[in-house]
């Protein structure tokens, strides 16, 4: 499996990991990472020097937050630019109804073109939007290197259902994040961990901070 690009080619992991993954979608995730590799790049959502990184550090990386998510949860990811990590959900969870939250026009469009070309019109909504001005709440809120904690909190929680998440998928400094507002979070009687999930057992391990009400 591989995947065309303006200057190339992306190469893809085993097939046997893509289904593990995504499994009757493996395909769809496929065609994903051919739309960010050539109209991602061209419109500037994704890095020319991240084509040959697609699939660990972009795809697989936002996958791995899927197990995360309760069944049947409604589900959106603020700030989706490139449809990070929204859409690879949306594809490892068939189960999901997933909003792809994005301010910027240009993003949105492409968002919107993307999720059609994909076939998933019919659980998957862009809205062009702030999270300030959004008035649904969700079982689950995805966020993916959007903001410090503080910050990102302050724009997921009031989108969030009373038994709902937030599920920040974070890098190194996590753990640091997390031990630094300890008491901001017990006066909002807010519950934060930090958990290493993978996609699968043999894709990299993704940071991701859980945040619920006590």
């Amino acid at each position: 499996m591989t995947t065309e690009q303006p200057g190339g080619v992306v190469p893809a992991p085993r097939e046997a990991l893509v289904e593990a993954v995504f499994g009757a979608r493996a395909d769809l995730a496929a065609r994903y990472v051919e739309i960010l590799a050539t109209a991602g790049v061209e419109r500037g959502l994704i890095g020319p020097r991240e084509t040959e990184r697609l699939w660990e550090r972009h795809v697989f990386n936002s996958a791995a937050v899927a197990g995360l998510v309760p069944q049947d949860a409604g589900v959106v990811d603020v700030g989706s630019g490139a449809g990070l990590p929204g859409i690879p959900v949306a594809l490892a969870r068939p189960d999901l109804h997933v909003t792809l939250l994005e301010p910027l026009l240009r993003r949105a469009t492409f968002l919107t073109e993307t999720v059609t070309a994909l076939g998933l019109d019919d659980r998957v909504t862009v809205v062009r939007g702030r999270a300030e001005d959004h008035d649904t709440t969700y079982d689950a809120v995805l966020s993916r290197a959007l903001a410090p904690l503080p910050r990102l909190l302050g724009w997921c929680l009031p989108l969030t259902a009373r038994a709902g998440v937030v599920l920040a998928l974070k890098g190194r400094s996590a753990e640091d994040e997390v031990a630094q507002e300890t008491r901001a979070l017990a006066r909002q009687h807010l519950v934060a961990d930090v958990l290493s999930v993978r996609a699968s057992e043999e894709s990299e391990p993704t940071t991701v901070v859980r945040v619920c009400r006590a």
